[in-house]
C-alpha cells in the first residue's frame, strides 16, 4: 500500500498521521453540528475536543505501555523512539478520550447528556477514516485468508514499521471495521433523532464497539494486540471490548433512572 504520502530522505508524512488528522478535524465537525442542536455551546465543543485529543492520545500511549509490561516485555524495548512515534492502543484512547470529555464537561457545567449524544456519530465517523489510515500503512493486520477479496502487501516499509506480512493473502481486516464504524454511524445517528432518553447515544456506542471489536478480532494477525493465558481467542481487544460493552451498559441504566426521576419532578444529579 502506501504508508507515506511523501518522502525526501530520510523524512516522511505518514499516510495513517494525515489521516487521523483529518479525522479528527471530521469528528469535530459534526460533534460541533450536533451539539448546536443540542443546546450545547460550540466554545465548549472546541474546549472538550481539545481535552479529548490530549487525554485520547496520552490514554492510548499508556495503555500501550502498561500491556507490553504486563506481558514482560523489557523496559529498554518498551521507551523507544517508535513507541513515542506510534499511534498506541486505540481502546485505550477511547478510554482516556472518554475520561477526559466527562471530566471537561463537568468543569465547564455543559449538558452532560446532550455533549455525550453528540459527541460520538463523530467518534464513529472519525474511526472510519482513520481506519484507513492503518489500510494504507498495513498495520492492524489480518489473518492469512484465501478469499478473492484478500489483500497483499509488497511495501518493505510496511514490514518495518508494523511488522506486516509481505506477498501473503491477508484479510482486509481494517476494511471489515470500517464496514463495522459505517453501520455504527447509520445507527447512531438514527437513535440520535429518535431517542427515548438523553445519553441513548452515547450509551449505544460504547455497546456497538465492544461488540463490533470482539467480532472483529476473529480475522485478525497482528500480534501486537497481545494474547493472553496462552488462549488464542482472549486478546486484549477482546478484553477492553467486553470493558466498552459494561461501561455502555451501565450508561445505559444511569441514564435511564436519570430521566425517570426527572418525569418524576426529581431532579437528576450528575454522574460521579
Amino acid at each position: 500500500m502506501h504508508p507515506y504520502l511523501f518522502s525526501s530522505g530520510s523524512f516522511h508524512i505518514g499516510t495513517y498521521g494525515v489521516l487521523y488528522a483529518v479525522s479528527y478535524l471530521l469528528a469535530v465537525a459534526v460533534w460541533y453540528r450536533l451539539a448546536r442542536r443540542e443546546g450545547v455551546r460550540p466554545e465548549s465543543v472546541l474546549d472538550i475536543a481539545f481535552t479529548c485529543l490530549v487525554s485520547g492520545v496520552l490514554g492510548a500511549k499508556l495503555f500501550l505501555v502498561g500491556v507490553l509490561i504486563l506481558k514482560g516485555t523489557a523496559i529498554s524495548q518498551i521507551f523507544t523512539w517508535d513507541l513515542l512515534t506510534s499511534a498506541g492502543n486505540f481502546h485505550g484512547a477511547i478510554y482516556g478520550g472518554s475520561a477526559g470529555l466527562l471530566w471537561r464537561s463537568w468543569k465547564l457545567n455543559v449538558p452532560l447528556a446532550g455533549t455525550l449524544d453528540s459527541c460520538f456519530p463523530g467518534v464513529a465517523l472519525g474511526q472510519d477514516l482513520g481506519k484507513l489510515g492503518c489500510y494504507y500503512a498495513g498495520c492492524c493486520y489480518g489473518s492469512v485468508s484465501r478469499l478473492p477479496w484478500a489483500v497483499t502487501y509488497t511495501d518493505p516499509e510496511a514490514y518495518r514499521l508494523s511488522g506486516t506480512p509481505l506477498g501473503v493473502p491477508l484479510h482486509p481486516v481494517q476494511l471489515y471495521t470500517m464496514a463495522f464504524n459505517t453501520i455504527s454511524l447509520i445507527v447512531l445517528l438514527g437513535v440520535w433523532r429518535r431517542r427515548r432518553f438523553p445519553g441513548q447515544v452515547a450509551a449505544l456506542y460504547f455497546v456497538l464497539e465492544g461488540v463490533q471489536r470482539s467480532i472483529i478480532e476473529t480475522w485478525r494477525g497482528d500480534l501486537d494486540r497481545g494474547l493472553w493465558f496462552g488462549l488464542p481467542w482472549l486478546s486484549t481487544s477482546r478484553i477492553t471490548g467486553a470493558g466498552l460493552v459494561l461501561f455502555g451498559g451501565l450508561l445505559w441504566l444511569w441514564f435511564t433512572r436519570a430521566c425517570a426521576r426527572k418525569a418524576a419532578g426529581a431532579p437528576c444529579p450528575a454522574p460521579g
